[in-house]
């Protein structure tokens, strides 16, 4: 049985040797062939040539490389795109995803269950602004959408590979995985663990960045943005039509 191992990467030079040495450390004891995917998200470091590099010695390393930056979310379709095997995973090369969770996870996977996800019980670490905005998306989200989504749920998940194909037939253009992830359904568990810091450089994404996507949940997720957008313009209607028949009228009484 093969497990694959989906790793998108921006500038992570720093990371990547240290991220597969640690999950080939960590995930002996599982009986699974090992394949990394890499995605490199147009990276302007070093990041590729190490790679390519890797790639070269080695048969369960595998890459794909973009032309420029289109963001992690393009980055995990194109992973899942190409991973094969009985089991995928996604994985952040900082090693905020502990890889020491992997067993586990394959355990609870033979217990019947289709997906077992992770979820940080903290955010230590963090920058308070930023802890504060996402409780707060976690809030609003599950109260106007129908799609559940788990506070504090990460992308680090193992799933089976009729799950990763439901998720590949799913066709959006501007993608919100946490989203499609749960809407999928299946036999789901989640696993806790305390936030850990990343093991090397500094993260891409800024608070704008991540309010963007948060932007992208609201409007994929829930029908509220739409039911706005609809009264907006039937108010916007009766205001104009409103109008003009005021026009019309002191028209009609200059004219008299």
């Amino acid at each position: 049985m093969k497990l694959s191992i989906v790793v998108p990467v921006y500038n992570e030079e720093e990371s990547i040797e240290i991220f597969i040495k640690e999950v080939e450390e960590k995930t002996k004891s599982l009986p699974l062939e090992k394949i990394f995917y890499f995605v490199n998200d147009g990276s302007t470091d070093k990041t590729l040539k190490i790679i390519k590099k890797l790639a070269e010695k080695r048969d369960d390393i595998q890459y794909i490389s973009f032309s420029r930056n289109f963001g992690k979310e393009a980055a995990l379709l194109a992973g899942l795109e190409v991973a094969v095997g009985d089991f995928v995973t996604i994985m952040d090369v900082d090693l905020q995803d502990p890889p020491e969770m992997l067993p586990e996870m394959f355990e609870k996977l033979q217990e019947g269950y289709d997906v077992v996800g992770t979820r940080r019980t903290s955010r230590t670490g963090e920058p308070p602004i930023r802890s504060f905005f996402a409780k707060l998306f976690y809030k609003i989200i599950n109260k106007i959408s129908k799609t559940q989504i788990v506070d504090g749920a990460r992308d680090y998940r193992l799933m089976t590979r009729q799950v990763v194909d439901s998720i590949l037939k799913l066709q959006e253009s501007n993608r919100f995985s946490k989203g499609l992830f749960s809407w999928v359904g299946y036999e789901v568990t989640y696993l806790e663990y305390e936030n850990r810091e990343r093991s090397r450089g500094q993260t891409s994404w800024s608070f704008w960045s991540l309010l963007r996507y948060s932007v992208d949940g609201f409007v994929n997720f829930s029908e509220l943005p739409l039911n706005i957008a609809t009264f907006v313009g039937i108010l916007c209607f009766f205001i104009s039509a409103n109008c003009k028949m005021k026009l019309a009228t002191l028209s009609q009484a200059k004219n008299i």
